[in-house]
């Protein structure tokens, strides 16, 4: 018995990974080789490989629709986000700049729920449903400090101390929020009863830039 009759599958596998071109000096050893397929009958090798390459071209495809997708999505919150920013400093007073701000929320994030939390008083705010005023210092906000401090936007669902803050009576129904501040005036939340549709990890630049758009647009009107 020769050398080459004691290989085992495994040698020989490790030495055609080494010579790759090796069935290019033997085409009937090419062609008369089958390759098991998980499903079905064996194939020829090169329909084994022309499979594989189809595969691999559907997931090229599939990832260029998924980032063209993401790409048109980024380009549609850009142009909002210009829009909210010009809104809001054409706006001629403190409450016309939050109901611009809660209009924005309600038609961009497609939630359930808007809220405002003002941290001070401005002048000329009226009442509305999804605005509310709780002073810096006040207990209310004691489930809020961390994230005040950290000035970084949330996503997902809130411990329920934070949900009754924001959300009252409602806040049971409500089962993913975005939410972000602006440091020393307020904070801005959208809730959603879909529990995926706020959720930890999914991207915050567009709510960060959100929130230094509506903090100098609010400003302005700070004494």
């Amino acid at each position: 018995m020769t050398d080459t009759e004691k290989l085992g599958a495994h040698e020989v596998a490790a030495w055609l990974r080494r010579h790759p071109n090796f069935l290019q000096q033997f085409p009937d050893l090419a062609s008369s080789l089958v390759v098991p397929r998980e499903t079905g009958p064996a194939a020829s090798l090169a329909s084994y490989q022309l499979e594989v390459l189809r595969e691999k071209n559907r997931e090229l495809t599939r990832r260029l629709h998924e980032l063209f997708a993401n790409a048109q999505e980024n380009e549609r919150l850009s142009v909002r986000i210009h829009q909210l920013t010009l809104a809001l400093m054409k706006q001629g007073s403190a409450m016309d700049t939050l109901r611009a701000m809660a209009a924005s929320l309600e038609e961009d994030f497609a939630g359930d729920r808007v809220r405002i939390v003002l941290l001070r008083a401005l002048p000329g705010v009226e009442s509305a449903p999804w605005l509310d005023v709780i002073p810096a210092g006040d207990d209310r906000l004691a489930p809020f400090a961390d994230f005040l401090a950290a000035d970084e936007p949330l996503c997902g669902r809130l411990q329920p101390s934070k949900q009754g803050v924001l959300y009252g009576e409602e806040a049971g129904e409500l089962q993913s929020t975005a939410l972000f501040a602006v440091p020393g005036l307020a904070m801005v939340a959208v809730g959603s009863r879909d529990s995926n549709r706020f959720y930890p990890g999914m991207g915050t630049l567009f709510l960060r830039m959100m929130g230094e758009a509506f903090g100098a647009a609010l400003s302005r009107y700070v004494d």
